[in-house]
């Protein structure tokens, strides 16, 4: 304990129980694999008068990545699109693998499985559109953002509350590294400055 008194709390989050079967999936999961538009960003595609593309990203998503490599979970994109902004912010954040301009993502998710000796059930999902629906209906944790069309959200174990663009990564990979009990030893660490 920082031995800091709160005097205030403006606005202070209730603990979030995990329910059981999400907890139970999320303690296999050793890869956690999303598509950007709709998930990492909010879909939208900015074009200046020149024709170059923008996206914003939420650095909440970013900041989750360093913890997730230090618990050996890897992280990696299924994307539609083939965007240079995309590429630059996934060698940025160094993913462990990056797959662009994927229109079978069910394919490529299985070579995913074959290429790091993962089972299905060892694999978190997230995704916000049909496309993603093969890779969804496979892996061993599915989730979309708040914001997720309404026919992915009846195929997946969880509708998060973040949107997209606004920390869908950070919400499942928190419960992700909550669920394995990990997440003390990351506030340890904080508090160390390690």
């Amino acid at each position: 304990m920082s031995g800091k008194k709160n005097l205030l709390h403006l606005s202070k989050p209730k603990a979030v129980r995990i329910p059981t079967e999400i907890a139970e999936k999320a303690k296999k999961i050793k890869a956690i694999i999303f598509d950007v538009d709709g998930v990492l960003t909010d879909g939208r595609i900015i074009y200046n008068n020149e024709g170059m593309e923008s996206k914003e990203f939420n650095v909440k998503d970013g900041q989750i990545i360093q913890h997730l490599k230090l618990h050996e979970i890897l992280t990696g994109v299924i994307t539609g699109r083939d965007s240079q902004v995309v590429r630059n912010r996934c060698n940025e954040l160094k993913f462990d693998f990056h797959y662009h301009g994927v229109k079978r993502k069910g394919e490529k998710f299985e070579d995913i499985l074959m290429e790091f000796g993962l089972n299905a059930d060892e694999v978190a999902f997230i995704g916000d559109d049909i496309i993603d629906l093969p890779v969804l209906t496979q892996c061993g944790l599915a989730a979309t953002p708040a914001d997720g069309h309404y026919k992915v959200k009846e195929h997946v174990d969880l509708v998060l509350q973040a949107k997209g663009g606004e920390g869908a990564l950070r919400e499942l990979a928190d419960l992700v590294l909550e669920s394995q009990g990990f997440y003390e030893l990351i506030i340890e660490r904080q508090l160390r400055n390690e």
